[in-house]
């Protein structure tokens, strides 16, 4: 991460952190009250298959707003359906942050194998004249700010027992798009893994 916060600060450049995330119909665990003795039980239908596939990018530079930019796509588990996102989407997702920001990107984000495929390592050729990517280390969630903001959003929907994947779509659509709005909880992410930003 030094070498990311050293080559940003050179370039005046972008900060952003990606990660993928899913959520399926049955819901995370969450805590929620009750009454003593008494557990609180969410009853799910536990018919359907399918999940709704998140991928996020959360973009830091000093001076300016802390900023989260999301893809999500909802897997039906139909035949021929892609089960995850493809190399193309997080090239898209890419192209849409560096539209969004205006500025150059240095990209922090993990070894997956869809992030190393030929064409990725093309794409991020063919464009470093904005494009920067490093990798986080092997295991390392705990320094990705963008975990944090799957844990906002499974913590939101932690006691919603959707009844079909498209309510627990419009669900997580709508958790990501509040938190766009809270830069606070956004640059929280980032001080929750104990790495600062240095003008």
């Amino acid at each position: 991460m030094a070498a990311g916060k050293s080559t940003a600060a050179v370039r005046r450049a972008w900060i952003v952190c990606e990660d993928e995330a899913s959520q399926s119909l049955r819901p995370p665990r969450a805590r929620t009250w009750g009454r003593i003795g008494r557990t609180p039980v969410v009853r799910v239908r536990g018919r359907g298959s399918g999940r709704v596939s998140m991928a996020g990018m959360v973009c830091f530079r000093p001076g300016d707003r802390s900023r989260l930019i999301y893809s999500f796509r909802v897997h039906r588990g139909r035949k021929g359906e892609p089960k995850g996102f493809t190399w193309q989407d997080y090239r898209d997702l890419i192209v849409r942050a560096h539209n969004q920001l205006k500025g150059p990107v240095v990209l922090v984000w993990d070894n997956l194998r869809t992030h190393l495929m030929p064409q990725m390592k093309e794409f991020i050729a063919a464009n470093e004249g904005w494009l920067t990517v490093l990798h986080f280390p092997s295991y390392a969630p705990d320094l990705n700010p963008q975990e944090g903001i799957w844990s906002l959003v499974k913590r939101t929907i932690g006691n919603l027992a959707a009844a079909n994947l498209d309510q627990l779509a419009a669900a997580v659509k709508r958790s990501l798009k509040k938190t766009q709005y809270r830069p606070d909880l956004i640059h929280g992410c980032l001080i929750g893994t104990g790495l600062t930003l240095t003008s």
